[in-house]
Order: structure tokens, then sequence, then C-alpha cells
């Protein structure tokens, strides 16, 4: 990982450049585009500080990006200059961040992590109905216990049959040995060909599924499958803490791969991206959108190049070297507090190379849940409550959190030794 920060002038610089190749609703003949630039009774397009602003700047002048701007062939020519930042920025991601060999991988900025993998699941299905002739009932959505919700969406919006398989409960491993129950006993009913998820990291817990047992098995099967990685959270923070990592485009298994820039990134949201290998994306081109030069392949159709432009400037902003830096420093935090919750002998789950730590509910109150907004993993019947060092946790709101909790601990232990 090696691209450049660069200073706030020339990521101005850059960005106004791009937005000079577009073109301008104000200056030019454009007649059949159903859009504008943002309503200027709300949005002052001179404002004397949107010259210092790119970001703001894209925003107001509101380009377009349907479609897939990694694609060879025509292109929309409106929003060209913009459209090539977001194609560096996919550039970055694929080949800076997760491997990728120049011209492999096509990918685009998504609404969300919800929506990139919906759209994954959406490419394999086509492939597998296209290429192999497979009938719905014959293809398979599998994935843990832990993963999202987008998948059980994405198997209600596709008419795929979900197979979960379970994790262990205290380290949140693989359960290999349901996973190969559950691969048999789908296999046994007519299943031909798997969609296969691998996290990285779960939700709720940071956990980080070991890739090479399940493709191990999957191959000791002899299952066809294409494999996913939803790196919504883990995307922009595990690739920079972890050396070493087979979750990336250099396994020759994986076929796409979910991030979330506004996780991590602290970009704002709607700024997932897709990030798939070549000659996969156009299994879901949609050739009804005659309209749009290029056609469209994204689930979204139209979406903000503002978006694009906000990620690739906070990239910049930091460049590979300060970004690795702010996510080890992220972890050092998040370790602080592993070595202050040990000492009180309160069980937690973490991933050493992820800042989200899993408190067993058991240690924790609802009133102190409620004051420290701490998620649980269900409402209704919580069995553990996470934290997630973003940011915006500073050290003195995880001392006060510590000291309530002790306090906490301790009356609980007084109140049963007095009992007793």
């Amino acid at each position: 990982m090696n691209w450049p920060k660069l200073s706030t002038q020339n990521i101005k610089l850059r960005v106004f450049e791009a937005l000079s190749k577009n073109l301008n609703y104000r200056s030019e003949n454009i007649l059949g585009i159903p859009a504008t630039y943002l309503d200027t009774d709300i949005f002052y397009d001179d404002a004397p500080f949107l010259k210092d602003a790119p970001f703001l700047s894209t925003l107001v002048a509101n380009p377009n990006h349907i479609g897939c701007h990694t694609l060879e062939g025509e292109k929309e020519p409106i929003f060209k200059g913009t459209q090539e930042m977001e194609r560096d920025l996919v550039r970055i991601c694929a080949e800076e961040i997760f491997a990728a060999e120049p011209g492999t991988y096509d990918g685009y900025v998504a609404s969300g992590g919800t929506e990139a993998n919906i759209e994954a699941c959406w490419v394999y299905r086509n492939y597998f109905m296209k290429e192999r002739h497979a009938k719905a009932d014959e293809i398979v959505l599998l994935y843990s216990q832990d993963s999202h919700y987008s998948f059980p969406k994405a198997g209600n919006l596709l008419s795929l049959r979900s197979v979960i398989f379970g994790v262990h409960p205290e380290t949140r491993e693989t359960d290999i040995a349901d996973l190969e129950k559950k691969l048999l006993e789908e296999i046994k009913r007519g299943a031909k060909y798997f969609i296969v998820n691998v996290n990285l990291s779960t939700t709720m817990f940071g956990s980080v599924d070991d890739i090479d047992k399940i493709t191990d098995l999957l191959h000791l099967l002899n299952v066809e499958y294409k494999l996913h990685i939803d790196a919504a959270f883990g995307g922009f923070i595990y690739p920079f803490t972890k050396e070493g990592s087979h979750h990336n485009f250099s396994n020759p298994h994986v076929s796409s791969i979910t991030i979330d820039g506004h996780k991590m990134l602290q970009a704002p949201y709607g700024t997932g991206i897709f990030l798939v290998r070549k000659n996969m994306i156009p299994y879901v081109c949609t050739e009804e959108a005659s309209y749009v030069q290029g056609k469209d392949y994204t689930l979204c159709g139209s979406r903000s190049g503002a978006n694009a432009i906000c990620v690739w400037m906070i990239l910049h902003m930091h460049g590979s070297t300060g970004w690795t830096v702010k996510m080890h420093h992220l972890l050092d935090k998040t370790t602080s507090l592993c070595h202050a919750l040990n000492e009180m002998d309160v069980e937690y789950y973490r991933h050493p190379q992820l800042n989200i730590v899993t408190i067993k509910s058991k240690y924790i109150s609802p009133a102190l849940a409620a004051k420290f907004t701490l998620v649980p993993d269900n409402h209704d019947d919580p069995k553990w409550y996470k934290i997630v060092v973003m940011p915006h946790v500073k050290q003195g709101i995880l001392d006060n959190f510590l000291n309530q909790l002790s306090g906490e601990l301790l009356n609980r232990r007084v109140f049963q030794h007095r009992g007793d």
C-alpha cells in the first residue's frame, strides 16, 4: 500500500480540475438530462466559502455517477471528470488495499455495504443461471450466523435459499463441522452451486471468518462456488493491522469484496464500495437502461458523485502511511480497554486486529448500557453488549465507563458476599 498523502491545496486542485471536465448545468447547453444543480434557494452556489470546499462544491454541482466506470467502452460524457476520480478511488481500494492486479477488477461506490453485498449475490446468481443453466433451487446462499442481515435480505430479494452455519459461542470461529453438515445436506437435496460469504469482520463481534478453512472444505467436497468477502466494517482497518492476510484478491478463491467508507473512513453515509473480479459485473447489466450511455450494472442506478469524491479526498488527506498509523492508534486504545477488563475479570470477545470489544451481558447493567450507548446483540434478550472504539471515542469516555463498571461490579460482589 503506497498511495500518496496530498496537501489540502493539491486535493482541492484535483477536485476542481475534475469538476471542470464535467458539463456545467449553468453554462452548457444541457436540455435532455432529468436533473440539475442543487436548489439554489437552499444551497447557495455563489457562497464565497465554496471556493475552498471541494466536497461541498461537488455536492452542489450534483454529478450523477450512474453505471460502472471501470468497464471498457462508452461512458456518460457529462460527468467524466468526477467519474475519473471514482475510477481512481476504486483502483486504490482494489490494488493498494486488497492486492488486485491492475486491470483485473471492476467496482463502484454504492449506497452502502448492504447494497454491495446484495450486488455480489445478484452477480453470482445470474452467473450460475447463465453459465451453468442453474435453476433457482440449485443455488444456495451460504453464510454464518454472525453475518450481516443484508444476506437474508439478498436471499429474500433474489429467491435464493439461505443456509446458515454456526460459530463457536465464545471464540466466534466458524463451526467447520456444522458447515460440513449443512453442505452435505444441501448437496443431498440437489444444490449444485453455492454463493459463500466470508466476514471481515462481523458487525456485532468484529470476528473474522477463517477463509482458508472454509475454502479447504469447499474444495474437499468438490463444491462449485463463488466467494464474497463482507469487509464493510473491517475493510479499512484489517488490511492495515494484519500482515499476510488472505482476505484479498491475491487469494484466487476470492471473487468480490464489500467495504464501507462511512464506518472507519468517517465518510458520509452512502459510501459503500463494491469490488469484483473482471468479467463478472456484466452478468447484472440492465440492457433496458438504453438511454444510459454504457448501460447500468448497479443495484441503485443513479448515485451521487460527491460521495466518491469525498472518499478519494479522505484517503489522500492521510496517505497509506498516515492511515496505517491512525488504525494502529485505535488498536492501541482498544488493547488498553481490554487490559482494564482483564483486571476486572470481565469476559469479552475481541479480535486482536480490530477495534470492537463485545462484553457478556451479565457484567453490564441495563442502566450502564443505556448511559454509554452500548449496542446489544438482541434488544429483547441481550447476551452481549459491544463497544466500538471509533475516532470519537476519547480516552476520558472509556475511563469513565470503566470506573462506573468497576463500581457496579464491586457493589454487586459486596451484596453477594453479604448474602452469603
